[in-house]
């Protein structure tokens, strides 16, 4: 996949234009959780950690969308979780993104017996089911933010590695890589200046639909009980605490899990646009 300068400046200007109402709408809705995450303390009416057993299953005009067994305010919650899925996916995303990085711009650039061994070692990380991993992970290290963040990111590097690799591999006997070698290039520079930014298309698309994959390990993770502390205020953890209720409050499960739908779909709506406009010749083949 290589990309001339002069392509990249048209794409950059004409990426949101191309983008289908389906596009438009996803990249809204991603912008909108994103607002809600960051002005969360402004926005939610009650402090999410408050707790009030007179409150209990309560509806009153001050909480729209009722209050839980604990009576914590639901909207609030939820609100804040936003912050907390955000933030775990955007994190453990970055953390995968640098391994895959790393591993795959060494492997497919020097190839050989180096591409051979970490292969291999991506390989064996892709043997493994992501949610059995992840939750190995967690049950080994205890649970928390740190945890969830490392677990999620080392299920997802791997396959951020084999892709990087793959456009590596296509780059690194293009024209203008082989002219700065005769220039005396270091293979540090060229990986660095040449064949990482011609890789940033691909890159883009892969974390992006990686957001919504990350959102959904940490809902799993949080409703098997290996996530954060139970206490604050988390989409999956949410769907944990509600399911005892379903019965009784089913909108203890329906709420946050919806919210948990919406993310993901936006996310992956908006990755497969971004495919299909960065990188045409893989639309429908990603």
């Amino acid at each position: 996949m290589n990309i001339s300068p002069e392509k990249k400046q048209v794409l950059k200007k004409t990426a949101l234009n191309r983008l289908t109402l389906a596009g438009k709408l996803s990249l809204l809705g991603i912008i909108l959780v994103t607002i809600v995450a960051i002005f969360a303390p402004y926005i939610s009416p009650h402090d999410p950690m408050e707790t009030n057993p007179e409150r209990r299953w309560a509806d009153a005009s001050g909480y729209p969308l009722g209050c839980d067994n604990l009576g914590q305010c639901i909207l609030s919650r939820i609100i804040h979780g936003a912050r907390l899925s955000l933030l775990i996916g955007f994190a453990s995303r970055i953390l995968a993104l640098l391994i895959g990085l790393i591993v795959g711009l060494t492997a497919g650039y020097f190839g050989g017996w180096l591409d051979w061994a970490l292969m291999r070692v991506v390989d064996m990380f892709l043997a493994f089911p992501s949610l059995l991993l992840s939750i190995a992970i967690s049950m080994f290290m205890g649970s928390g933010l740190g945890t969830v963040i490392f677990a999620i990111a080392i299920v997802g590097w791997a396959e951020m590695a084999r892709i990087i690799r793959s456009a590596t591999l296509e780059l690194r006997s293009a024209e203008y890589v082989v002219a700065a070698k005769t220039l005396g290039a270091t293979d540090l520079r060229i990986m660095l200046t040449h064949i990482l930014p011609n890789c940033m298309p691909i890159i883009t698309v892969i974390f992006t639909m990686g957001m919504a994959t990350a959102v959904l390990s940490e809902a799993s993770l949080s409703f098997l009980g290996l996530g954060v502390d139970p206490s604050l205020p988390t989409w999956g953890g949410m769907v944990a605490t509600g399911k005892d209720f379903m019965i009784s409050n089913p909108s203890l499960v329906i709420y946050p899990g919806l919210c948990i739908a919406f993310l993901v779909i936006v996310f992956n709506v908006f990755g497969d646009e971004l495919r299909d406009i960065l990188d045409p010749s893989r639309k429908g083949n990603f």
